[in-house]
């Protein structure tokens, strides 16, 4: 296991965006909260919506007063292919979890754990993983457990291999209130769902002059329209079904460009899978772009790529919430997403994009987008505004202070 550096930031650069009453109640709540010791723990450090929070979080817990740490796990390609099917199970997969995965599991938990030891006043063990913390552990700290999973039908053998240890921590957190599975017994609940970082690479201001070069790199008409899906290569993100929805659009907008923009997770062995599964889907479609880390595509080109897209897609089939949605919001481009989870939060249907069902669906609204370059304004400008009220890191970081303060005043 180590730990993660992360970049300095100052809560005041945010204060033009957010407004003085909420950057002064940010630092009201921590004033309650100077000097205490935070510790995150998680699977990766980069590649997932989970390491981009943590980011930022973990910067902005530092400069209101807080001495907070990042650790990512270490672990073998079978301890990930065994935490991925973990996942996946929650999501509703039937696939068991087979005996090695269990051994591969437990095994590098207790190695991981082993090097961890308690000195901090909250814990917070980010999705299954390290769920196994809880147990392994001395503990003198408050412990929370943040579920960052649409845990509304999860496969029961899964979830009873992780109960025993969701019902030691402190508190649980997740992004919706649903997701709480009923069955455990969870001391706490919380509500806080994730958000962007708007001065980060990836959704700051771009400028005339980064643009140019970064786009010059690309093979990419974008004189022509473009739609794009920027996520891991997740079977639940339907990479196949937004290519198949891309080429129903090309049926009536022949000239429309797909770009499929990813970067490959250090704890999701599965992605390359699907990233071939992806690409011979493809076939030898020009019009069909992969854009991914391994090709120089960082946070800076994706944002610089989502400013450039005329309809963002976010076809997901479960999705504990898809920053993916904040992000092209954020930059004013409506977004056709799955009827899901986490994208129900961020998407009145309408009036920042629209929520869809099926591939052809989601082809039906894009070209609708596409067609209507006033409609696709005014969607991106409320969206916009929507992002700015509910999703922004500095609401993320607030409502954490608010936890701690409830658990400190718990006892």
């Amino acid at each position: 296991m180590e730990e993660v550096r992360v970049p300095e930031k100052r809560l005041s650069d945010y204060r033009a965006i957010i407004g003085a009453s909420a950057f002064s109640e940010i630092l009201a709540l921590a004033s309650k909260l100077k000097g205490k010791r935070i510790a995150h723990v998680n699977a990766t450090a980069y590649g997932g919506g989970v390491a981009e929070l943590l980011q930022s979080l973990v910067a902005l817990q530092r400069d209101v007063g807080l001495d907070a740490h990042w650790f990512v796990l270490s672990g073998s390609n079978a301890f990930f292919t065994a935490t991925k099917a973990m996942h996946n199970g929650l999501q509703g997969s039937e696939t068991p979890l087979t005996p090695e995965m269990l051994s591969a599991y437990r095994h590098f938990n207790e190695l991981n754990a082993a090097t961890f030891k308690d000195e901090y006043d909250y814990v917070i063990i980010h999705d299954p993983q390290p769920a196994p913390f809880v147990s392994l552990c001395e503990r003198k700290a408050a412990w929370l457990w943040r579920c960052h999973i649409d845990l509304t039908s999860p496969n029961p053998s899964v979830l009873r291999v992780l109960e025993p240890y969701l019902k030691e921590f402190d508190a649980a957190v997740f992004s919706a209130g649903e997701y709480a599975p009923p069955d455990v017994p969870f001391k706490r609940i919380y509500v806080n769902p994730p958000a962007i970082d708007p001065v980060s690479p990836k959704n700051r201001h771009v400028y005339d002059e980064e643009r140019e070069t970064i786009l010059s790199r690309f093979d990419v008409d974008f004189d022509r329209p473009v739609i794009s899906q920027v996520g891991r290569f997740d079977p639940w993100k339907d990479p196949l079904g937004v290519i198949d929805a891309y080429r129903l659009v090309k049926k009536k907008i022949p000239k429309v460009q797909l770009l499929m923009i990813a970067s490959m997770a250090r704890d999701d062995p599965e992605g390359w899978l699907v990233f071939e599964q992806s690409a011979r889907h493809a076939a030898e479609d020009p019009d069909i772009h992969f854009l991914t880390d391994l090709r120089g595509v960082g946070a800076l080109e994706v944002n610089v790529l989502q400013r450039e897209t005329d309809v963002s897609l976010a076809k997901s089939l479960r999705e504990g919430f898809g920053l993916i949605v904040s992000e092209s919001l954020w930059k004013r481009v409506p977004v056709v997403g799955g009827n899901v989870g986490g994208i129900r939060m961020q998407i009145k249907d309408g009036q920042h994009g629209y929520l869809v069902s099926s591939v052809k669906e989601a082809a039906d609204r894009t070209v609708q987008l596409l067609r209507d370059p006033a409609r696709r304004k005014a969607m991106g400008k409320a969206g916009r505004e929507h992002v700015r009220r509910h999703f922004l890191i500095t609401r993320y970081l607030r409502e954490y202070l608010r936890i701690f303060g409830e658990l400190k005043a718990a006892g």
